[in-house]
């Protein structure tokens, strides 16, 4: 199974579902280049945040510094490309920031706010990081200032130069809380019926306090949510109305202060089920409005939890006052891919029919039961379960086709499964035939499932494949 490599951040605040969360997973920058391209068919890009809001220094003059990590990538592998130089033009922050340049970068000579930076080779990475620039606001900055950030890069490669598009990031000055949370490793093979510890921590790095925050988690079907909190409400999973997992969402009343940081691990672990196997734990901050709340329950029967209150454990303190929004949202939300030690029995189903006669018109009940012991679920690529191959039997005209099914050509069908399917469920693709001669009386169908689809691989987790296929017959 393709399983993701990275979880891009988030803009929007509105309360965020399982299958949202989903839809977060990009794929790599750059995508592998067909064998046979010409290495002179290359692009080099630049990646870099599209705008950054600093928060404004404080009485003292003093200013958090945020970073900026500027990236490089190209479209075609088979071009070599072996280093090359990044320009950064800071010029409009004159009088609003001060750049820190990274080592491999040079100021260029007069002015301390435009460099050149050296990188390296591209080859054998989708990407690299060509400078980390640290940004932070002028002690005298106006309020509401802006200015941007320009970026030109280029590289040599195998078959000459590559000049990348130009790129710029948008800085903007504002007061306000600034919550950040950290993005937690992804686990393999992780056992069934274990806790696995989420240690999530929150961090404040703006110039303002956050008086309230809301916590919301996500744990799909496979995890448990290991404690329930009396500050937190809580969707559990079911197989109709909520499938993918449980939605927690938490109202923290601890302030936290401009530098403070916040160990939420308590909150936050789950516990793998015998269901578990392709699993996803996401988790998301905001500061506490009335409207943010109503958005995260999204009119959902959310039910409370009995316990006692959930207190975020403080691990570092700075003290200021005030509430104003997230400066920026990017990082309020994040999520953990979890990779079960576990298997799960896809069978194909295809009942035979019966007590059929010319010109009658019958269903042939196509499908594939997972026999367990895990759900499977595409939480990140968004593939299906399974796609299957479907030839039906010769003699006979479809009258109507299963909406996730495709016409191939002459009998022969394509069907695909949505992308989870809990232990023990079938899903079916009912075909309406009609018997046109003779001929399909005794003829016979097949059905199988494609078992090293790319983007989720069934001979990865299935340990029983002969039970994969199936043929299947129309009888008088």
């Amino acid at each position: 199974m393709r399983q993701p490599t990275a979880v891009s951040p988030r803009r929007s605040r509105a309360a965020f579902t399982a299958l949202a969360a989903a839809a977060l997973i990009t794929a790599a920058a750059s995508a592998p280049a067909v064998a046979d391209e010409p290495a002179e068919n290359d692009t080099l890009w630049i990646s870099a945040p599209y705008d950054l809001v600093l928060p404004g220094a404080d009485a003292d003059g003093n200013a958090p510094s945020q970073s900026v990590d500027v990236q490089l990538y190209h479209d075609n592998t088979n071009n070599s490309v072996s280093g090359g130089t990044l320009t950064v033009d800071a010029g409009e922050l004159a009088g609003i920031a001060h750049v820190t340049w990274p080592a491999n970068c040079t100021e260029e000579a007069g002015s301390s706010l435009k460099a050149t930076c050296s990188f390296g080779t591209l080859d054998g990475s989708p990407w690299i990081t060509a400078a980390t620039l640290g940004i932070r606001t002028e002690a005298d900055a106006p309020a509401d200032a802006s200015a941007y950030l320009h970026y030109a890069a280029s590289a040599d490669s195998s078959f000459g130069t590559l000049d990348a598009y130009p790129a710029d990031t948008h800085i903007t000055v504002a007061n306000g809380p600034d919550l950040g949370l950290n993005q937690l490793p992804f686990n393999t093979e992780v056992d069934i019926d274990s806790d696995v510890a989420q240690p999530v921590r929150l961090t404040n790095s703006g110039n303002r306090t956050a008086d309230r925050t809301i916590l919301t988690l996500f744990a799909s079907h496979g995890l448990d949510l290991a404690h329930r909190y009396g500050n937190c409400t809580y969707l559990d999973g079911d197989r109709v109305s909520n499938p993918m997992g449980t939605t927690a969402v938490c109202v923290l009343d601890r302030a936290v202060a401009p530098g403070q940081t916040y160990d939420l691990s308590p909150a936050t672990a789950v516990r793998t089920t015998g269901a578990a196997l392709y699993e996803r734990f996401d988790y998301q901050v905001a500061t506490y409005t009335d409207e943010a709340y109503e958005q995260a329950l999204a009119g959902r029967p959310f039910v409370r939890g009995s316990g006692d209150d959930f207190v975020p454990a403080q691990v570092t303190a700075a003290l200021r006052s005030a509430d104003t929004d997230d400066l920026n949202p990017e990082d309020n939300y994040r999520a953990r891919t979890l990779t079960a030690a576990n298997t799960a029995d896809l069978r194909a189903t295809a009942p035979n029919i019966t007590g059929a006669a010319v010109g009658d018109t019958v269903t042939a009940r196509i499908g594939v039961l997972n026999r367990g012991p895990a759900w499977v679920a595409s939480l990140g690529a968004g593939a299906s379960v399974a796609t299957v191959d479907v030839t039906l039997p010769a003699g006979t005209t479809v009258t109507k086709k299963p909406a996730m099914c495709e016409h191939t050509g002459g009998v022969t069908y394509v069907c695909r499964t949505p992308i989870l399917q809990w232990e023990k469920d079938r899903t079916v693709f009912p075909f309406k035939l009609r018997i046109d001669s003779a001929d399909a009386l005794g003829a016979s169908g097949t059905v199988a499932t494609r078992n090293n689809d790319p983007e989720l691989t069934i001979s990865a987790f299935d340990p029983n494949l002969r039970n994969n296929s199936r043929t299947f017959a129309i009888s008088g």
